[in-house]
C-alpha cells in the first residue's frame, strides 16, 4: 500500500486542527470538498511546568489567575492559533478569561506554549492532550471540560485540482482501523460518526 500511495503525481492534503479554517478554505475553493471528512479529535488540557505543583480543579469560576501567582499562561494567541482559541472559549465559558487574559503569554503555536512551560517561563499553560505527553516531567492538571469549548475535531480534504489516485489511496487509509489505531496510541480520539 506504501508504495501505491506514494507513486503517480504529486497530490497536496490540508489537515487542520480547526473546522473554522476548513471552512475558511472550502469557501474560498481551495480544497476538494468531495474528500472532505473529519479524522481524529483531541482534548485540551491545563499542564504544569516540570517541578512545579499547580493546585486548581477545572470548573466554573475557578481560581486560575489566583494560582498563577504573578506567573504567565502559556496558550496559542487565541486570536488566531485553534488551540488558543479553543482555550479562551473554555475559559470563557468557565468565567475566568477576563482575570486570567492579563497574564496570558500568546505563542505562534500549541510547541511554543509548550515550550514555555517546559522551560519554566511559564507556570502553566493550555495545550492539546496529545501535545502534552511530549515533555517529561510536565504535569497535567486537568482536562477541560468538552462542552467548555468548541469540539476540537481534525477535518482533512485534499486540495482542490490535486486529486490523484495515490491521494485518494492515501485518505481511504486514514479511514481504515489501521490508521485509527495509530492515532489511538498517540492520544487522538475517534472522529463523531467515525
Amino acid at each position: 500500500l506504501a508504495r501505491q500511495i506514494t507513486s503517480g503525481a504529486p497530490a497536496h492534503i490540508f489537515l487542520s486542527a480547526s473546522p473554522q479554517w476548513m471552512a475558511y478554505a472550502a469557501e474560498r475553493g481551495v480544497i476538494d470538498e468531495g474528500s472532505l471528512f473529519n479524522l481524529m479529535t483531541n482534548q485540551l488540557v491545563l499542564v504544569a511546568a516540570p517541578g512545579t505543583h499547580l493546585d486548581v480543579t477545572i470548573g466554573p469560576g475557578f481560581p486560575l489567575a489566583e494560582a498563577l501567582d504573578g506567573g504567565r499562561l502559556a496558550m496559542g494567541d487565541p486570536d488566531h492559533v485553534p488551540a488558543g482559541i479553543y482555550g479562551r472559549e473554555a475559559l470563557e465559558s468557565l468565567g475566568v478569561w477576563a482575570a486570567t487574559e492579563p497574564s496570558v503569554a500568546r505563542t505562534m503555536d500549541v510547541r511554543g506554549a509548550l515550550a514555555l512551560v517546559e522551560r519554566g517561563e511559564a507556570v502553566a499553560g493550555i495545550v492539546y492532550a496529545t501535545d502534552a505527553t511530549l515533555v517529561d516531567g510536565l504535569a497535567v492538571v486537568g482536562a477541560f471540560p468538552a462542552d467548555s469549548h468548541g469540539a476540537i475535531v481534525y477535518p482533512i480534504a485534499a486540495v482542490a485540482g490535486t486529486g490523484t489516485e495515490a491521494s485518494d489511496a492515501f485518505l481511504e487509509f486514514l479511514r481504515s482501523d489501521q490508521a485509527a489505531d495509530v492515532f489511538a496510541r498517540h492520544g487522538f480520539g475517534p472522529a463523531p460518526g467515525a
